[in-house]
């Protein structure tokens, strides 16, 4: 998983709540397990009409956003089924971060494991940076972790809080397999005891 640190990006604004994770990836791109090739079907629904030609109304369609990293969403943002299909489609299109005055709660934490960072902010706080979000391409947004905030194109800046934990496997790009493997000495080392005090546990395998 790559390290989160900072970002600077133009945000696409999506003012609208309750998008669920159908909506985000609808449910017949489910058949893969590959976390790639899955951003182009990312908002299919939104995103195209019955033909497969894009829809121009929809924002991530729109010039000034088709490189967008970020994504400013409203209330209760990943809701419905838990597929973690929907953070591989962001992160597959290019969004690294989310930000919304809600999150559903396992979508909220799936997007921590596959290294996008979603941000709950106040109403007063989320509107100002939806503001920034609608003035398209010049309005670029800074993300700091480190420093836990958002920086608009003006210079004004607001803070958002994030679990201390999760705060730092992002920043050392540490997904669930990547953190236990931060104990790997300590894995091999009980392996290695194991062994010695019950060989009748070792597994051989004939070649």
């Amino acid at each position: 998983m790559d390290k989160f640190d900072t970002l600077t990006s133009v945000a696409a604004p999506m003012n609208m709540i309750n998008v669920d994770t159908d909506m985000i990836i609808a449910k017949q791109y489910l058949k893969t397990i590959a976390r790639t090739g899955l951003g182009k079907h990312l908002f299919s629904e939104m995103r195209y009409d019955d033909q497969g030609n894009e829809n121009p109304d929809f924002v991530l369609n729109q010039p000034a956003y088709r490189n967008a990293e970020v994504l400013v969403a409203d209330e209760n943002f990943g809701c419905g089924s838990s597929r973690e299909h929907a953070p591989w489609a962001l992160l597959d299109f290019g969004i690294k971060c989310v930000i919304a005055p809600s999150f559903a709660d396992i979508f909220y934490n799936n997007c921590f494991k596959n290294g996008i960072l979603p941000i709950a902010l106040p109403k007063e706080d989320w509107e100002k940076v939806m503001d920034d979000a609608e003035r398209g391409a010049n309005a670029k947004l800074t993300i700091d972790l480190e420093a836990q905030t958002i920086t608009g194109p003006d210079g004004g800046s607001v803070s958002f809080e994030i679990d201390p934990f999760k705060k730092k496997c992002l920043l050392e790009g540490l997904d669930d397999v990547g953190l236990t493997m931060t104990n790997g000495d300590k894995i091999d080392s009980f392996e290695s005891e194991r062994e010695q005090s019950t060989p009748w546990m070792a597994q051989t395998t004939a070649v």
